[in-house]
Formats: structure tokens, C-alpha cells, sequence
């Protein structure tokens, strides 16, 4: 039989004191009783609610959000490299052109002169970054509420948002924007650079958020120092320089080690808007601002009351390389001519020597300069360019428009392709002379209609609406006849004159009708100056060039030599020589009189079209050739202007100021008094050798004779 089971009592035991107690404990204590609110306890009773309920909300909002700062922060940290690695944020490299004698004359890409650290640049630049831009830099944590507080409250003042404008940020915050939080500019993002760097500044809210653990993060990574020498290394200072050391070398041509206070303070007050401050932009702008800041460097201590003075007394300038702005459309021009990737793509830095000679370039932009402040009427939107070069096709000076500043700018010297007009006419005369035609040989220079297939009758005129007649080809081209070239053209072929243009470097495709001989085929400046180079040399062709070596920075060996732009003979010596003293003529006697050149002899040809809407003059001396040409950039048609006029007087001042001080050195042509053509040789008549007497055949005697002959033959005794 199972065992009964004990049953749970719960009921009280009995105390060894007769008294009963709970099997559980002693009873609970009697709760107190709450106090009763009062009127006032009534009223305050919601505040005092919100209070708590606010600030168990804040303290956990607080915990929170330090939680995912210190996340962010620790996430950030992870992903920075050393501080090498974020010194030079370039996408692409820079190209440094050095002129003919080695020195620098221009700059394109991103400059960077290299790593530099707290401790290797001038102490006064160094405190003028401080003073301007974050005077409580070694105080704080890497953001200073105060200073985004005082930020937020000068941004409303001035009618802005609170996060437009001036942001209050620190340096540390600073250099997070030119790190863009880490990201990297790629070319696949499909914006470019610049856009790439205005987005990483915007001044967002959600960006200021994100900014606060990345400063964070580099204050954790890096020393205060190194956090200024990103930012000395990283910064952009207008004119292509990237970082302290490139716009010290840029603007005032010196180590960054040695800036003086006034330089320092500019270079530092570039950092608010680099392109607006650029000294190379508005001097007296870059100087006020710097004036600015040594002020600021003053009252903060960096800076005594004499040294303030006396940098205020001396204001920064530039050095000469930076002063000069000549240049631009030769270097833009030569920036094409070489190899992308080590050029308009490069991502090294690449030193180019260049054939420029900055006195000529010079020479060209006040030629051009003079002649239109005094030939032209004000407010004359025509253009004009201009290529001087060596005969070998050196080019020394190129002048792309009446615009000679900045970069990137249409360059009329070899993108803009225009009708040549007369001043092809020298190739048709170059064939003549090189299949045996003579300077002096004769033309008929008269109406001429020449039927074309498809277009009907072609019938030149002179542009004075006469003819002359039979002339010598000397004169010819001297008075620019346009019959007698056509004929001549015709009878030496036309094919033969396109591959005597084409082979002295005219690339462009050539007319195959008889007006090509007029030059109604479309060429550049810089390949015709090339194709009259051509002749000067003697008849060689020449490939215009700029670019003579190419070397990466740091390295002594050249990647790329350019000695010359020779090329193969296009016509013999004898025929160059005759065609340069045709041409000499051209400007003593014919259209081209307003290009003398005192007792310098030159030689050269003019060129207007139809339509007069190009004026050329190109020619040369025994030492340079000069091409110019003038017109509107929307072909509307020159006011009395022809190649013979404003082209040969631009021509003409800028080859007197290129060859100022040089010998004068004899045009390689023929002397026209030895080269006459002489009459034959008189040679004497051969004297006729003696010829035998013919026998004449013997006549039968008659008969009287035969009785005489018998008589006489018996008295003598002879038959």
C-alpha cells in the first residue's frame, strides 16, 4: 500500500513563544505613506516630469550618440594611411616649361614641390597659417564648438544659413575636407577634378556631422605637427600650385623654408579663395589680404611691432618668372605635340624644355600690341596671330590672338584653318623653277578662261582688274599677278604644285581645280610659316616643333630629344635660291613694300582672299621666318585690309624687335646679275675639206675632129 503524501501545509507554526508566525518570514513592514502634494506640488508636477523624462532622453541620447561617434571615429581611424601617403592628393601630375635658355616661363597640371613637414619650412609661415586660420589649433580636440558657435551666429548676421559661408572649422577639419573623408577623385566618377574637390568643400550640415569623427580620427592617428603638414602639403594656392612648397616656388621663386613674414602671410591668406587672391591674378588683392594677416600674426603674438611694420613696408611681389605672362599659346600648343601620358594626362611630374625665346615672344605680343592701338579703329573685335620660328622649324614666339593671358584658349596660330589666298602662290612658282623654269623666264599675263567639269567657266582677274601683258616670273609674283600664276600652274600641272605644297608641310587637303594656284585651298598659320621655313633652308621640308627634351623631375635622363625638324628636300638648292630672290622682290618692289626692313633684306608674300576675310603676310630674313594672319573669328569680311597692309606692318614690327642687335645676315638667294640668261655661243662654220675633182666623162669627137686628130697624128708620128 503506497505511503500517503505529506501534504503542503500552510498553515502557521507555532513560535517557541506561543505566538503563531508565517512559514515564510516575519510580516512585511508597514509601507509609509506618501506625502500628499500641495497646490504648488500640483502645479510644478509636469515640469518637474518633462525634466526627468528629458534628461533620461539626453543621457541616453548622449551615451548614444558618443557611442557612434567613437564607432565612426574608430572605423575612420582604421582606414588612414600614413602621413606621407596623404601629403600629395594630386590625381595627375604637373608639367614645368622651361624656355630655350632653361628657365621656367609657364606651368600646367598640379604642382607639387614636394613632401614638406613642420619642421622644414619657415617658422613665419608656419604661424601665419595658425593666426589666419585656427589660432586655437594646439588647444582643442580637433573641432572647436566655439569657433562653429561664433561661425554659425556671423553666417545669420550677414543674412546667410547658419552653415553657409564661414564654417568655423578647424584646421583639423580642414584637412578632412581635402582628404574628402578619405575618398579618393577618380576618373570613373564621371565629374571632373575640380567638380570632384567643390563637392568634398560643401558646406552641408550631414558633411559638418561627418567631419567631426574623421577630425576625430586624425587626432587620435596623428600629432598636432603632423596634422599641419598635411595641410601645408595638401592645400591649393591658385596658379596650378598644390601645397606651400609648389606656390613658394610659383609665386616668389623660393625655398619654403625661407619665406619671409610678408610672403608668408600671403601665401597664407590665399587659403580662403586661392583663384580670387592669386597674386598672379590681382597683385595689389594678394597684398591687402597679406596685409590682413600680419595683422592677425601681430596681435597674437608671432609677430613684434617692428617686424609688422616693416613687412607691412615691404610688401611681397612676385619673382620675375612669375611676373611675366607670355607664353600661353605656345604652351598650350606644345602641351599637344607630346605624348598624353606624359603631358595633358600625366600623373608624374615632368620637366619639358621648350625652343621658346620669351624676348621674342615678347617682341611679337608688343608688335601686335602697337599696330592695333595705332593702325586700328577702338573697338575692333578683329584678330590676328603670329608664329616666328628657325629655319630648321624651331618655333620661337607664337602669338595665338590679340588675348595673350591664361590658358586654354583658342589658338588662331594653329586651330584656326583659313584660306590662304596669294600667299600659296610661292609653291606654284617652287615647282616651275625645280622642273627647270627660270626666274626670268616670260609669262603671258592676260584673260584666261579655263572650262572646269561641273562648274563651268573659271576666268581669274588681277586684283587691280588689268593685265600686263608678257612679264618675267619674277615680276609676276612680285605684282602678284593671278592669270600668269594660273597659267603656269596649268602648264606645270596641278598635281605636281599639290605635292610641292604638300611635301613643304601644307597637310590640309588641297583644291583640285585651277584656283588652287590662288590659293583656295585652307591651311594654319603655323604650317604655312613651316612651308616657307622650308624654302629658307634651301628647299628642305620642316615640321614645326616646340618641344626639344622631356624629363620626369629628380631624373638627368631625357625621355624624349628633339634636335630638329629637318626633313626630306622637297626641291633643289638652285630652284630655292631663285624662288627666295622672287620673293625678295615681293618686298622691295612689289605688294609687300611696308614689310622693309631698312637695309635688313627680306623676302616673303602677301595674301588676301576673294572675299577678303583672311589677310596674310609670311617672309623671312637669313636669320627667322615670321607668319602672320589676320581676320574675324566669325569670317566677316576685313574693311580695307589686304595682305600687304596691317599683316606686313605687324610682320614687319615684330621682326625689327626680334632682330634688334643682331648682324645682318644676306638672304640665301641668286645674284640675278650673274644668273642672266646669256645668248648662245657663237662657234665658227667647219671649214669644208678639199673634195675631189669627179672626172667628167669623155665626149665621142666629131668627125672634122677625128680628121684634124689623123692629120696631126701622121705629121707627129702619135695616133
Amino acid at each position: 500500500m503506497a505511503k500517503p503524501r505529506k501534504a503542503r501545509s500552510t498553515a502557521a507554526k507555532q513560535a517557541p513563544d506561543g505566538k503563531r508566525t508565517s512559514r515564510r518570514g516575519p510580516p512585511p513592514a508597514k509601507r509609509a505613506a506618501k506625502p500628499r502634494r500641495g497646490l504648488w506640488g500640483w502645479i510644478l508636477w509636469p515640469v518637474t516630469f518633462l525634466i526627468r523624462v528629458a534628461w533620461a532622453l539626453a543621457w541616453r541620447g548622449a551615451v548614444t550618440v558618443a557611442l557612434i561617434v567613437a564607432g565612426a571615429t574608430a572605423y575612420n581611424y582604421v582606414g588612414l594611411p600614413d602621413m606621407a601617403s596623404l601629403s600629395d592628393g594630386r590625381a595627375r601630375g604637373s608639367v614645368t616649361m622651361l624656355d630655350r635658355s632653361g628657365e621656367v616661363f609657364a606651368w600646367r597640371g598640379d604642382n607639387f614641390g614636394g613632401l614638406v613637414t613642420t619642421d622644414n619650412v619657415s617658422p613665419h609661415l608656419k604661424h601665419a597659417v595658425i593666426a589666419s586660420e585656427d589660432k586655437r589649433f594646439y588647444r582643442h580636440l580637433g573641432v572647436s564648438p566655439r569657433g562653429i558657435a561664433g561661425a554659425m551666429r556671423t553666417n545669420l548676421r550677414s543674412g546667410r544659413g547658419p552653415f553657409s559661408g564661414g564654417g568655423g572649422s578647424t584646421i583639423t577639419q580642414q584637412v578632412a575636407k581635402l582628404l574628402c573623408l578619405g575618398n579618393d577623385y577618380s576618373p570613373t566618377l564621371g565629374i571632373s577634378e575640380a567638380e570632384f574637390e567643390a563637392d568634398c568643400r560643401r558646406g552641408t550640415v550631414w558633411r559638418k556631422v561627418k567631419e567631426i569623427p574623421y577630425a576625430f580620427a586624425l587626432e587620435l592617428k596623428f600629432t598636432k605637427d603632423e596634422i599641419l603638414s598635411i595641410y601645408l602639403n595638401r592645400a591649393y594656392l591658385g596658379a596650378g600650385a598644390r601645397g606651400f612648397a609648389a606656390a613658394s616656388q610659383r609665386y616668389f621663386g623660393t625655398s619654403v623654408a625661407r619665406l619671409n613674414p610678408a610672403q608668408s602671410a600671403m601665401l597664407s591668406g590665399l587659403l580662403p579663395a586661392p583663384s580670387y587672391y592669386a597674386p598672379t591674378s590681382n597683385l595689389k588683392r594678394a597684398q591687402d589680404r597679406g596685409a590682413t594677416v600680419l595683422r592677425l600674426m601681430r596681435d597674437q603674438g608671432y609677430l613684434s611691432s617692428a617686424d609688422f611694420q616693416q613687412a607691412l613696408d615691404t610688401p611681397a611681389t612676385l619673382s620675375a618668372a612669375a611676373r611675366q605672362d607670355t607664353g600661353g599659346y605656345f604652351a598650350d600648343w606644345v602641351m599637344g605635340t607630346g605624348p598624353d601620358f606624359l603631358t595633358r594626362e600625366t600623373t608624374e611630374d615632368v620637366i619639358m624644355r621648350t625652343t621658346l625665346d620669351k624676348d621674342m615672344q615678347r617682341a611679337a605680343e608688343e608688335a601686335l600690341g602697337f599696330v592695333f592701338e595705332t593702325k586700328v579703329r577702338a573697338g575692333s573685335e578683329a584678330q590676328a596671330a603670329i608664329v616666328v620660328m628657325s629655319a630648321d622649324g624651331a618655333v620661337r614666339a607664337m602669338v595665338g590672338g590679340r588675348n595673350t593671358r591664361g590658358a586654354g584658349q583658342f589658338n588662331r596660330a594653329t586651330q584656326a584653318v583659313r584660306q590662304t589666298g596669294s600667299s600659296f602662290k610661292p609653291f606654284v612658282y617652287a615647282a616651275a623653277l625645280d622642273l627647270g623654269k627660270r626666274f626670268d623666264d616670260r609669262v603671258f599675263d592676260g584673260p584666261l578662261q579655263i572650262q572646269v567639269p561641273g562648274s563651268g567657266i573659271y576666268a581669274p582677274e588681277n586684283y587691280d582688274k588689268k593685265f600686263y601683258g608678257e612679264v618675267d616670273l619674277t615680276e609676276a609674283l612680285a605684282r602678284s599677278l593671278n592669270t600668269a600664276a594660273v597659267r603656269l600652274s596649268e602648264a606645270t600641272g596641278r598635281d605636281i604644285v599639290r605635292k610641292v605644297a604638300t611635301d613643304f608641310g601644307i597637310e590640309s587637303d588641297l583644291a583640285a581645280g585651277p584656283a588652287l594656284a590662288l590659293g583656295a585651298s585652307e591651311s594654319t598659320l603655323i604650317e604655312m610659316t613651316g612651308a616657307y621655313a622650308g624654302i629658307l633652308n634651301g628647299g628642305t621640308s620642316v615640321t614645326p616643333y616646340g618641344l626639344t627634351s622631356l624629363r620626369l623631375r629628380g631624373e638627368d635622363q631625357a625621355l624624349l630629344d628633339h634636335e630638329t625638324g629637318l626633313g626630306e628636300r622637297v626641291i633643289t638648292d638652285q630652284a630655292a635660291r631663285q624662288l627666295v630672290y622672287m620673293m625678295s622682290r615681293v618686298v622691295e618692289s612689289g605688294t609687300g613694300t611696308r614689310a622693309k626692313l631698312g637695309d635688313r633684306p627680306a623676302a616673303g608674300k602677301t595674301g588676301t582672299t576673294s572675299s577678303y576675310r583672311d589677310a596674310w603676310f609670311v617672309g623671312f630674313t637669313g636669320d627667322y621666318v615670321a607668319g602672320v594672319w589676320m581676320g574675324y573669328d566669325d569670317n566677316t569680311p576685313l574693311t580695307g585690309v589686304t595682305g600687304g597692309g596691317l599683316p606686313a606692318e605687324i610682320w614687319r614690327e615684330t621682326m625689327v624687335r626680334v632682330h634688334d642687335g643682331l648682324p645682318v645676315t644676306p638672304l640665301p638667294m641668286i645674284d640675278p646679275r650673274t644668273e642672266m640668261r646669256r645668248p648662245p655661243p657663237q662657234v665658227a662654220a667647219p671649214r669644208p675639206s678639199p673634195q675631189p675633182q669627179r672626172q667628167q666623162p669623155a665626149r665621142e669627137p666629131d668627125l672634122a675632129e677625128r680628121i684634124l686628130q689623123d692629120v696631126l697624128g701622121g705629121i707627129f708620128g702619135r695616133n
